[in-house]
């Protein structure tokens, strides 16, 4: 019992960590000042803060009911504890399961909703920095199914050299390939690449794949870290509800020889 209930208090990492992320979600809400413009809130599924508000009180949460059930040799919330877990198991699962199924589905939601971000580019902060990182950082993409795609967003659309837009016929600093040895990344290096009279060769300054053929190429290439991150963790939660169910096994065995 005493082995079990110190296993339980390492659990207190995940509880203090869902917080953290809580926190700095609301923290991003708060400098957007969302919560006294809640029109901002039509495109919440796409906020990279609302994500993180989600995930850090779901793991607030679990890491809350085990570890206080632990400590307090709680019962009930030791129940909850396995309950959330086996739940999350599930819904991880099911997730795995319906996109293996769904895979069309999928791909075509995820050019939906990069299609909002590129639309959004310059409304939001935090979309922005996200699809930035998506483009120059994880894939080396640019656009959904390459840079003329940049097209549906005002500043970016070639339409908007009427208005005096600079950035018009162009694309972000994100679809820029990085030379060797620059330091500083130029924030102009997109401006005019997708104009016909650009003097440059394209596909020397930028990326032409697009991000959802990238993602593909991607998940192919660590399709095993993927799988074997997914039975870790997986191993971890189903670890977790039997500690939990042994150590209220051994609260019930206890308290039937105080009566």
């Amino acid at each position: 019992m005493i082995i079990l209930r110190n296993a339980e208090r390492y659990r207190t990492l995940p509880q203090w960590l869902g917080l953290g992320i809580m926190a700095v979600g609301v923290w991003a809400w708060t400098e957007k000042d969302t919560f006294n413009n809640l029109s901002r809130l039509t495109n919440v599924a796409l906020d990279p803060a609302f994500i993180l508000i989600l995930v850090g009180t779901v793991t607030f949460i679990i890491g809350f009911t085990g570890c206080v059930g632990a400590l307090r040799e709680n019962t009930c919330l030791l129940a909850a504890y396995a309950i959330f877990l086996a739940l999350l198991l599930l819904m991880e699962m099911t997730a795995g399961v319906l996109g293996f199924i769904f895979k069309d589905w999928i791909k075509s939601q995820a050019t939906g909703g990069f299609q909002a971000f590129i639309i959004h580019y310059r409304e939001d902060p935090d979309q922005q920095n996200l699809i930035d990182w998506i483009q120059e950082d994880w894939l080396q993409c640019c656009g959904i199914e390459g840079p003329k795609d940049w097209d549906r967003n005002n500043y970016f659309n070639c339409s908007s050299s009427d208005i005096g837009s600079r950035e018009a016929c162009g694309v972000p600093f994100s679809c820029c390939k990085r030379k060797p040895n620059e330091i500083i990344k130029n924030k102009q290096c997109g401006y005019d690449v997708r104009k016909p009279s650009y003097n440059f060769e394209v596909a020397k300054v930028i990326y032409e794949k697009g991000c959802v053929q990238a993602g593909e190429e991607w998940m192919e290439r660590n399709l095993l870290p993927i799988a074997s991150g997914a039975v870790v963790t997986a191993f971890a939660q189903i670890l977790g509800i039997c500690f939990a169910q042994n150590l209220r096994a051994d609260i019930f065995a206890q308290k039937a020889k105080w009566h």
